[in-house]
């Protein structure tokens, strides 16, 4: 009985995709009618279901005339005529439910029956001619439904030529300028319509990806800030604290000062957090380099600022402040430093941005991950080395560039790249010795 297993298998295939099409069918009525009971019309991102086989299936209709041929006895050979009717249809039914799938409608099994549909609809319509010339226009929809792409506009007219010709060898000029007509336009309109169908539903498929990748885009923006904010922010907070604590046995003023330092981060800390909510936080270079030459001494590191170069344009100093940010948090937490440098070199064509510290020198690079122990190997990406990892991402798609690792002369070195647009150069050098405060 194997030779039952293969028909019987399509018959399984076709009850399915039928299922299929009467669900979605049903999900898109039930759709408009809840748009009809809110008041308002279908959504535009809703074009109905899909289309299948059974969209070409009432076309079959047209050889009605040949069946009722048949039916009346007016035609010779009868059987002959209804097996030869029985296999266009099954041809045609099967290369049209081929036809609504990209790889089912480029296999060679496909086109192997579309040009076994070209042979009988040929046999039939010289056999018998009058109304069994109508197949060559279902030849022609059949035709175009599988044979979408370049191939198509070659393939339809020359079909519709062939077409012409076998009528008007059948019924002279005037059969053969109606079938050959009827087979062009069959042919070229039905690719059209479902070409454009398709071209819909991919448009509807990549802009449901586009979305998503923006929401996951915004997401990774978000999950960014925080950890920079929150890291950098609770980072000087824990430095100050224990500033403060060293300090208030012998100097309750400076003590002070220091928790009014705190205080004021936290402030700022709360207002970046909201802005970066929203979406509307802009970094400003010369506020991270105050904020890194406090946070740098009250742990005790001495801040050696040097900056040169042409105004940076909003976009460039939001980068550069992330930079600063992120690489004197991780020599506040991680180096055992006693001295970090920061140096910000302007052309007329890039910025770059050196963070520099003499301390341990153990750390990752932006591709790296996680370390072990505590300023030791420990990583100084951040936690779990994505501090680094992050920032990279982002000047990489500026065209920028980050780099980071041990020194050749000891300690470590974040090295910054981007590009800007100056006018003119203005030089300007800023030295901060250890043990000066600056207002956070």
């Amino acid at each position: 009985m194997t030779w039952w297993r293969a028909p019987r298998c399509r018959t399984t295939a076709w009850q399915a995709e039928q299922r299929r099409w009467w669900a979605e069918r049903e999900g898109f009525r039930a759709a408009r009618r809840a748009a009809r009971k809110d008041g308002g019309a279908p959504r535009v991102d809703q074009p109905g279901p899909p289309p299948t086989g059974f969209t070409l299936l009432p076309w079959l209709l047209i050889g009605m005339g040949a069946i009722s041929n048949l039916l009346q006895g007016r035609t010779a050979n009868p059987w002959v005529g209804g097996l030869g009717l029985l296999a266009f249809n099954s041809l045609y039914v099967y290369v049209t439910f081929r036809s609504f799938d990209r790889r089912s409608r480029e296999a060679v099994s496909t086109r192997v029956a579309l040009a076994l549909m070209g042979l009988l609809t040929t046999g039939l319509a010289l056999g018998y001619g009058g109304d069994w010339l109508v197949f060559f226009p279902l030849l022609g929809l059949a035709a175009g439904a599988s044979l979408r792409g370049p191939l198509l506009g070659r393939a339809g007219t020359l079909l519709a030529l062939y077409a012409g010709a076998v009528a008007y060898v059948r019924g002279g000029w005037d059969d053969a300028s109606s079938i050959g007509y009827a087979t062009f336009i069959s042919s070229m309109v039905t690719a059209a319509i479902l070409g454009l169908s398709e071209a819909v539903r991919e448009l509807r498929a990549a802009r449901e990806e586009l979305a998503r990748r923006a929401v996951e885009k915004e997401r990774l923006r978000f999950s960014r800030d925080l950890h920079d904010l929150l890291g950098h922010t609770l980072s000087v907070i824990v430095v100050k604290s224990e500033a403060a604590r060293r300090l208030a046995p012998r100097d309750l003023d400076a003590a002070l000062a220091q928790v009014t330092d705190i205080e004021s981060v936290g402030r700022q800390a709360l207002t970046e957090i909201r802005e970066a909510v929203t979406g509307y936080r802009e970094g400003s270079l010369a506020t991270e380099l105050t904020r890194a030459r406090s946070a740098l001494s009250a742990a005790s590191v001495e801040p050696v600022v040097h900056q040169s170069g042409t105004p940076l344009d909003p976009q460039s100093e939001a980068l550069l402040g992330w930079v600063v940010r992120e690489a004197v948090t991780n020599v506040v937490r991680h180096s055992r430093a006693t001295r970090c440098e920061i140096t910000v070199e302007g052309t007329t064509e890039r910025v770059r941005l050196t963070v520099t510290d003499n301390g341990t020198g153990t750390g990752t690079s932006p591709e790296a991950g996680t370390g072990a122990g505590e300023g030791g190997g420990r990583s100084r990406g951040c936690v779990g080395g994505t501090g680094l990892k992050g920032l990279a991402e982002r000047l990489a798609a500026a065209a920028g560039s980050l780099t980071a690792g041990p020194a050749p002369r000891g300690g470590f070195t974040v090295s910054a790249e981007l590009p800007v647009v100056a006018d003119e150069v203005v030089p300007v050098a800023v030295t901060a010795p250890r043990g000066s405060r600056s207002p956070s």
